[in-house]
C-alpha cells in the first residue's frame, strides 16, 4: 500500500484534526467540551481504518477503545 511521506502527512492528519475539531466544537455549548479530544483520536484511528480499507488493506473498522458515559 502506498504511504504518503510523514511530513506529508503531518499536515494532512493536522488538517483533518482542525476540521474534525470544527465540527466537533458545537459540543462546547453544552458543557461536553471535556470529551472532544478523546473523540478526535479515536475518529482519527476509524478514518485511518478507512483510508486502508478502500486503498485494499482488509482491516476492521472499529472502535478499539469503549468510554462509559461517564467520561472514564
Amino acid at each position: 500500500m502506498l504511504k504518503i511521506p510523514e511530513q506529508e502527512y503531518k499536515k494532512a492528519i493536522g488538517q483533518w484534526k482542525l476540521q474534525a475539531g470544527t465540527v466537533l466544537s458545537v459540543f462546547n455549548m453544552h458543557g461536553m467540551d471535556v470529551y472532544i479530544p478523546g473523540a478526535l483520536e479515536e475518529l482519527q484511528q476509524i478514518t485511518e481504518r478507512f483510508g486502508e480499507r478502500v486503498r485494499g488493506k482488509d482491516v476492521p473498522i472499529i472502535v478499539k477503545k469503549r468510554r462509559r458515559n461517564d467520561g472514564y
